[in-house]
């Protein structure tokens, strides 16, 4: 058995953050466990507020884990705070061997409400971006990242490019807030970049979609798949649960993370 672990916030609503993780890794025939960093007060609609863990604890819950178990992934998802950052750069620090590390630099809800704190940000970069071997960036977040706007395809590829000089190894800067018919992804491994697309999929139901698809690239590295295809299939899998996505809640419902077993029992979801 494969394993990987999600250090991230709850969701309260299930679908995002180490709820989605953790469903993610088991869709994909990965054992997961998880450190919290936080617990959310959210639903479809909003996130109205968040209790943080203190920071030793979510040291040591990383850390008493490794103590115990192989693991072969790491997903990093909402570390809201200085402290916090601290604590886990602490704790991966310490691994002799530290295994794959896939950075998502979560930072604002699709409802608005900050998620890394302003003073954060720089505290991110220093910290975990060295131990990261992927940090997965959405548009927003890129240009966060490197303070200046991306309109297109070459910019996406030249923020890959400047992301990578922070610290991170290796780099996906998620295109679909561009707006194009096709939702292109560049992917940049430290010395090339490749274009990685799909037809943009017209739904509302998207909560959740980024923790998604870095816990997926997380679970398939954690199965011993190189950066891009790893990425690639993560892809495919996202694309899938995002086509399958729930019409739950009064907003953003969230993805079909089974969707393929469901497909396979036959079990249809209206």
């Amino acid at each position: 058995m494969h394993t990987a672990l999600t250090i991230a916030g709850s969701d309260s609503s299930g679908g995002a953050g180490i709820q989605a993780d953790l469903k993610t890794f088991q869709a994909l025939g990965v054992f997961g466990m998880s450190a919290v960093t936080a617990v959310t007060v959210q639903n479809t609609q909003k996130v109205y507020d968040i209790q943080e863990m203190r920071p030793q604890i979510v040291h040591d819950q990383i850390a008493c884990l490794f103590d115990d178990i192989s693991i072969e992934a790491v997903k990093i998802g909402m570390v809201a705070s200085i402290p916090l950052i601290e604590s886990i750069a602490s704790a991966l620090g310490s691994i002799a061997s530290l295994p794959p590390v896939i950075l998502d630099p979560v930072m604002i809800s699709k409802s608005g409400y900050a998620l890394l704190k302003p003073n954060a940000q720089a505290a991110l970069v220093q910290h975990l971006f060295p131990l990261a071997r992927v940090v997965t960036p959405n548009l927003p977040e890129a240009e966060a990242l490197l303070g200046k706007e991306i309109t297109d395809i070459e910019g996406m590829k030249q923020a890959a490019r400047e992301i990578a000089d922070l610290g991170a190894r290796m780099v996906v800067v998620k295109g679909g807030h561009l707006g194009q018919d096709n939702a292109t992804d560049v992917l940049f491994d430290g010395n090339k970049c490749r274009l990685l697309e799909h037809r943009r999929i017209q739904t509302a139901n998207t909560h959740g979609t980024g923790c998604t698809f870095s816990a997926a690239i997380a679970a398939y590295m954690a199965k011993g798949q190189t950066f891009f295809d790893a990425v690639s299939q993560a892809k495919i899998y996202i694309t899938g649960a995002i086509e399958n996505a729930f019409d739950l809640g009064k907003g953003c419902g969230p993805t079909h993370h089974f969707f393929d077993l469901y497909q396979k029992a036959g079990m249809v979801i209206g």
